[in-house]
């Protein structure tokens, strides 16, 4: 069997799957597949594919990963620097940029420079143009309140 083939497809599947969730996962085992790629187009034998594959994959993910994760932390600027990714949105301010009711009636918010799905626990909807600051974080959907407005959950 022509291994070569095997080990390119799943190097494409997995820079196609970095480049949707960009964790610096997924590259390090393409990279590793890659590697194969060229010991199978030699002739080498698929144990020998497979446990350089996997050595390189694990020493990216080891050595390599947590240098480059660090430095494109650090390459973000404010707003987008959020400690703990959703944790990190609670707190900040936004503005609505329509009429944000409850689950049933949500509007939108902007972020950032992004444009968030929202919605609010509040009694009556905010209007658009509302200063909020963001509660919760319930998937892709920000929980906002507006400034200054007590906790009623």
């Amino acid at each position: 069997m022509s291994w070569w083939i095997l080990w390119l497809a799943l190097a494409a599947a997995l820079v196609a799957a970095e480049v949707h969730t960009q964790t610096l996962y997924a590259l390090f085992i393409a990279i590793g597949a890659l590697l194969a790629v060229v010991l199978a187009a030699v002739g080498l034998p698929f144990w020998l594919q497979a446990a350089v594959a996997g050595a390189a994959a694990a020493a990216g993910l080891a050595a390599v990963r947590p240098v480059a994760a660090r430095l494109m932390q650090e390459r973000r600027t404010a707003p987008y620097r959020f400690p703990g990714m959703a944790g990190g949105l609670v707190g900040q301010r936004a503005i609505t940029t329509d009429t944000v009711g409850d689950e049933h009636h949500p509007g939108h918010a902007v972020l950032g420079s992004e444009r968030w799905l929202a919605m609010t626990d509040a009694a009556d909807p905010l209007p658009a143009q509302t200063e909020v600051v963001v509660a919760a974080v319930r998937g892709t959907t920000l929980l906002v309140r507006a400034d200054g407005a007590p906790h009623l959950s």
